[in-house]
């Protein structure tokens, strides 16, 4: 990055950038499919390399046939929460959050997550003071990698895109920022390899969400 005091805005994702959840996500697409008679055989291990994706992506990369699709998000919006035990906050991560409002720098979410299941998953966890805004997938508007959310979220806080560093673990979410024109920040500790990472060639990569600290 070429200066620090550059950035005035950070917008996050949420799996497995904030919050790891790789299992609850796991154990309730497994619920929801079991429910609609669906086989599920992909590993734990194979699915979190998609987390971050729309379920119409992550079902076709595995050749899944899902019948009734919208049935599928009922039944796994409801069994999500009930398997919230198995989620966490990133350590560091409340730390984070809060050092950035103290430099009065615009904090963000941005997920692909439906809007209502992100307000209620920044609820559980009691982050929902540190955001200045919580953008889940609405109706109209397209979702990661497109730049379409981020320049949304950039327009409702009245701050310029190229003020704005992107942070996320998935390819998503740095060509997301690229393609809105942002800085770009991967995170080694979420669901996607460093090389992964790396071809998408962020601004920067940091192992721990406290490293952005040092960045802006």
């Amino acid at each position: 990055m070429k200066q620090k005091t550059l950035i005035k805005h950070c917008c996050f994702d949420l799996d497995g950038t904030l919050v790891d959840s790789n299992k609850t996500i796991y154990n309730a697409t497994a619920f929801a499919l079991g429910k609609l008679g669906v086989e599920f055989d992909v590993s734990e291990e194979r699915f979190a390399l998609k987390i971050g994706q729309h379920f119409v992506d992550i079902f076709s990369a595995f050749n899944i046939i899902v019948p009734d699709f919208e049935k599928f998000i009922s039944i796994y919006k409801t069994n999500y929460f009930e398997q919230m035990e198995y989620s966490k906050v990133y350590d560091g991560v409340e730390k984070t959050l809060s050092a950035l409002k103290d430099r009065d720098i615009h904090v963000s979410l941005l997920t692909t997550k439906i809007q209502d299941q992100a307000d209620k998953i920044i609820d559980h966890f009691n982050l929902r003071k540190y955001f200045d805004l919580v953008m889940g997938r609405r109706d109209g508007i397209a979702h990661k990698p497109s730049p379409e959310p981020l320049l949304k979220i950039c327009y409702d806080l009245n701050v310029d895109v190229k003020n704005t560093l992107m942070v996320g673990d998935t390819e998503l979410d740095i060509q997301c920022g690229k393609n809105a024109g942002s800085y770009t920040c991967g995170v080694l500790y979420g669901y996607r390899t460093k090389e992964l990472l790396e071809i998408e060639n962020p601004d920067f990569i940091v192992e721990s969400i406290e490293n952005i600290l040092e960045k802006i």
